[in-house]
């Protein structure tokens, strides 16, 4: 395999990154002209979507890890060995979450406080999004293989293809079908996706012979991959479970533009961290393949340069959205309310993106060398209590509504940044290496 860097693995991972959130945008986008309210169920539904993707988030996450150290150490067969087990587990559990929002869609939006004709909408796009969530899962498993095979490209323009296919779906569908329309779409989309990565996977990397390396059942790579895993993922669980308590809130005591203003911003600031997003996977991949071959000097210093790298990209995407914040917010909505509101939390996200920013990039190069739990430590205090408890306390309490919540959570990003550099900056991730006692 030739020699990997950082730009060539981040752009095309980038590209994929901004497709992929562009599914959820032009869902958004689209239902915006429909009906502002389909289009905040939508944003609701997703997330408790996000919620439950924490099996495949425990897989992906570990195999991304074990995969790149292993291909570092030259271990060939080992990598494909876990490849093989990340790609069945998450197929399958994959099915099992599906039917759970087949069957319960209701009663999972209703337990965080969706009524009325939220409920309506954000229950019909579960209904097909969620069920079709299996294919989501698989397609997260194949993307890993394939990109910690340094083939970034290739998920690239399978992605460009299958936002091509949801955007003309989308407004096809939409107009005539409303919020099933879009779902509709979305799920189209993934069964074109999946077929086409099987294709490159089987054809370029690996062979669907693979899986013959799960006889016997490699009980040890499977502990493994929870072992480092878990944490990963509960990290991540943590603050998706943080941001849905806080949506519940939300729904409780904010007004309805200020619900409709949270969805635009989030739609618009998306585009803001998805630089430090690719930066963040391109690294852990980088550094997964330094630390399996032990050249731990290169790898902190890869960590650092992606760093400030992804820091001054965030600077710049922040002043460019401060100094045309008004123009795009009108892509949304022309209310001059909601216009009002969005104005000012762009203006205050700028402290929240500079800690997301740190926390994505470090925390995915801590991945990447294998230390897992420092970063699920911080988030269970840091999500919690700032994050979720300033929420309340700033947003209901003072009565600041959704510019305390912002404040909230611009704090519990900057505090988490500063913990995940000075873990960093003191080196002992160097001692976490996955495939150590290989």
């Amino acid at each position: 395999m030739k020699k990997l860097k950082l730009f060539s693995l981040a752009w095309p991972i980038f590209i994929e990154t901004a497709l992929f959130m562009l599914l959820g945008f032009v869902d958004v986008f689209v239902l915006s002209g429909y009906d502002d309210l389909a289009a905040s169920s939508v944003n609701t539904a997703n997330q408790t979507v996000s919620i439950v993707t924490i099996v495949f988030n425990i897989l992906s996450t570990a195999s991304a890890v074990m995969i790149s150290q292993y291909l570092g150490a030259k271990k060939r067969e080992a990598a494909s060995q876990v490849a093989a087990l990340s790609i069945a587990l998450q197929f399958i559990f994959g099915i099992a979450v599906s039917a759970a929002f087949l069957l319960f869609n209701r009663q999972v939006l209703l337990l965080i406080g969706a009524e009325g004709q939220v409920l309506e909408f954000a229950g019909q796009y579960l209904s097909i999004v969620g069920g079709t969530i299996f294919l989501q899962a698989y397609i997260g498993a194949v993307s890993v293989v394939i990109r910690n095979h340094g083939l970034t490209k290739i998920t690239m323009f399978v992605s460009v293809g299958m936002n091509i296919f949801n955007t003309g779906a989308d407004f096809l569908l939409v107009p005539v079908m409303g919020v099933s329309g879009a779902a509709i779409a979305t799920g189209v989309s993934r069964v074109l996706c999946s077929i086409v990565l099987s294709v490159v996977l089987f054809r370029k990397i690996e062979k669907p012979s693979i899986f013959k390396l799960l006889k016997p059942f490699p009980a040890k790579q499977l502990a493994t991959m929870l072992k480092v895993g878990v944490p990963s993922a509960l990290e991540t669980f943590l603050y998706n479970l943080s941001q849905l308590v806080i949506t519940s809130i939300v729904l409780q005591c904010l007004t309805e533009n200020e619900l409709v203003a949270k969805t635009y911003v989030q739609s618009i600031t998306m585009f803001f961290y998805l630089f430090s997003v690719a930066i963040g996977q391109a690294s852990q991949i980088l550094i997964g393949h330094l630390v399996g071959a032990k050249q731990f000097d290169e790898a902190s210093r890869q960590g650092s340069r992606s760093y400030r790298i992804a820091l001054l990209i965030t600077l710049g995407m922040c002043s460019i959205g401060v100094l045309l914040r008004v123009p795009l917010i009108g892509i949304f909505t022309d209310n001059p309310e909601i216009v009002a509101i969005c104005s000012q939390i762009l203006l205050m996200n700028v402290f929240l993106e500079l800690g997301r920013t740190t926390n994505l990039v470090v925390i995915a190069c801590m991945r990447g060398a294998g230390d897992v739990f420092f970063p699920t430590v911080c988030a269970i205090f840091s999500n919690w209590t700032l994050s979720v408890l300033g929420s309340y306390l700033l947003a209901v309490v003072c009565g600041m509504g959704i510019y305390g919540m912002w404040i909230a959570l611009a704090a519990d990003e900057c505090v988490r940044g500063v913990f995940m550099l000075l873990r960093w900056k003191s080196g002992k991730w160097r001692t976490k290496r996955v495939i150590q006692a290989e």
